[in-house]
């Protein structure tokens, strides 16, 4: 089934909301039905959620089975734009188990000395993968043991605000870890536990919201920020994603104003505080470091070459092994719709993960003795691509992976002042099917990508379809990310994005010998600005300031003369950007 192309809004929200007090079989609680009241209320009555959607489940009404059909009724009801948020104000129970502790919510009716009358934390989550709503956030007043996490945002990122909204995401936030006595009151209000007061506090407006949004991600490091400082608090909330990375939004006014409406300049740029839960990955028991640790380790000592050359081939390997044919078919029965388009470059995106933070490293850091290691990641990524039959969009969008190898490398070497990495991610020689000729890696995706813009492909998807140079825009939101976890740039991204297309449009213009590079969102800004004040008069006055010694000319683009660039930019700027009729 292809994946949903999300909208940047949500079209319905949905709300499970538990409480128990009453327990048949263990202790009291005096506050959760308190808590579940006063979530269900700041849900309906300050965010929009429908009260017939928003569904209530107080002590008799919470048993195992009341709960499980609610949660399988929204996996009915909920639709791929929607977003739902489940709460639950009770009690928590740990098992010691192999690999990670066991968790477990008890329902009204079940028992602590028997697993089978509880709902496994697993249960929950597993079901959350059939409900169909793009966000889903758990929020459980209870203690819970095990990391439950399974992957973690760069401190300080940003996103976006449309990208976050059109991204899958799965998140949690839990009142305290195995083992923590979780409060039951105290706190910064009567009548609730010191966790649910301050998530409250927090929902009410007792934390900072930069015009007016409210993300998941905000709430919850506002919570664990006051719930561990409180002095009532014995516990330390644990927070993070369980799948996906976009955000849960509690209010997002920017969208709502006008949500069918993108702007190309328009969107908002969100802090998006990061998961505090260190994550590693195990391998039979035993904890290795990250593997971007081992690629900056490696990288940051000349001794580890050898080891940096065999991890990254040892990536590529896996990559190209997610790349080929038996995962992405070039054939396509009938026509081609908008949804198998974002699906595919879903796809792709997902399998180059890794690579993709490769590159960015690779391209801020890598030294000269090193560049080697650059070449051999473009050569093998874009030499494998063999002439075939088949649907000539899927055929084009192959170089996509590439493409998406250069804009993250070269937004980082830009970053970095490695123009010996950009120079390696532009124009590297690579056997290609474009004549069977050796071209540069540069010509070789501008010609394949020339036929996925013939086709209007990246026009399909929703929020592109009346943008002048889609494809740039799509490449300006998913990038970002990637860039953003790994060098933290914040508001320079957008000008070092920029900055690189014009690298990427005049490269490919000067080895052509033309006047032809794709026109990205700087081509609009140049149009919009009236040819002042923009990316492309910037980088020409740039050069002209430094003549010879200016740095990308030194590692011998445009070769290595400023005369020869100027020529390339003032024929970029006459044939191409001057007769763009984008008024």
């Amino acid at each position: 089934m292809a994946s949903p192309m999300y909208k940047p809004r949500y079209d319905n929200s949905w709300a499970l909301v538990i409480g128990v007090n009453d327990y048949k079989h263990t202790g009291r609680l005096e506050y959760a039905t308190n808590d579940a009241k006063g979530v269900a209320s700041v849900l309906t009555e300050r965010f929009g959620f429908p009260a017939e959607n928003t569904k209530l489940l107080l002590d008799d009404a919470a048993t195992l089975q009341g709960i499980r059909s609610a949660m399988h009724k929204l996996a009915k009801d909920a639709t791929d734009d929607d977003r739902v948020f489940i709460f639950y104000a009770g009690h928590g129970h740990t098992v010691p188990a192999y690999g990670r502790d066991a968790g477990f919510l008890v329902p009204v009716d079940g028992r602590e000395d028997d697993t089978a009358t509880m709902l496994p934390w697993d249960d929950l989550v597993h079901t959350s993968r059939i409900i169909r709503a793009k966000h889903l956030l758990f929020v459980m007043d209870a203690c819970y043991g095990g990391s439950i996490a399974m992957r973690s945002l760069a401190p300080g990122s940003k996103r976006f605000l449309r990208d976050m909204m059109g991204r899958y995401s799965r998140q949690f936030l839990t009142a305290g870890k195995a083992n923590e006595v979780v409060a039951d009151s105290g706190g910064p209000r009567v009548g609730h536990s010191v966790f649910t007061g301050h998530l409250l506090d927090a929902l009410e407006g007792g934390m900072p919201a930069a015009e007016g949004l409210m993300s998941a991600n905000a709430v919850m490091a506002h919570v664990y920020d006051r719930v561990a400082k409180d002095p009532h608090s014995f516990q330390a909330p644990h927070y993070g994603f369980l799948a996906g990375d976009g955000d849960f939004f509690f209010a997002a006014p920017v969208l709502e104003s006008d949500p069918q409406k993108p702007q190309p300049e328009g969107d908002v740029l969100v802090e998006v505080p990061a998961d505090l839960i260190p994550q590693a990955v195990e391998d039979e028991g035993e904890v290795m470091p990250p593997m971007l640790d081992q690629v900056k380790e490696y990288l940051s000592d000349h001794k580890h070459r050898i080891q940096l050359n065999d991890l990254v081939m040892r990536e590529l390997r896996a990559g190209q092994q997610r790349l080929g044919e038996e995962n992405f078919s070039v054939q396509a029965g009938g026509g081609i719709s908008g949804e198998d388009f974002a699906a595919r470059l879903l796809k792709y995106e997902e399998a180059m993960s890794e690579l993709l933070d490769v590159s960015a490293l690779l391209g801020r850091w890598a030294e000269p003795s090193q560049q080697n290691i650059v070449r051999q990641l473009v050569y093998t990524l874009a030499g494998g691509i063999e002439s075939k039959s088949g649907s000539t969009l899927w055929l084009a969008l192959r170089s996509y992976p590439m493409l998406l190898t250069m804009y993250v490398g070269g937004i980082a070497a830009l970053e970095g002042e490695n123009y010996e990495s950009l120079k390696a991610l532009l124009a590297t020689q690579v056997k290609h099917e474009l004549g069977g000729d050796t071209v540069t890696v540069v010509q070789a995706t501008t010609h394949a990508m020339l036929d996925v813009a013939r086709s209007d492909a990246f026009k399909l998807l929703p929020g592109h379809e009346r943008q002048y140079s889609p494809q740039s825009e799509y490449l300006f939101k998913r990038v970002q990310p990637i860039v953003e976890d790994i060098l933290f740039l914040g508001s320079r991204y957008e000008n070092l994005f920029d900055r690189f297309e014009l690298f990427y449009a005049l490269t490919n213009a000067d080895y052509d010998e033309s006047s032809w590079g794709h026109p990205g969102r700087f081509a609009w800004k140049y149009h919009s600005r009236g040819g002042a004040h923009n990316p492309f008069t910037a980088l020409i006055e740039e050069a002209k300031r430094e003549a010879d010694n200016w740095p990308p000319l030194r590692v011998g683009l445009f070769r290595g003369s400023s005369a020869r660039f100027l020529e390339v930019a003032e024929r970029f700027r006459s044939e191409l950007l001057n007769k763009l009729n984008w008024h």
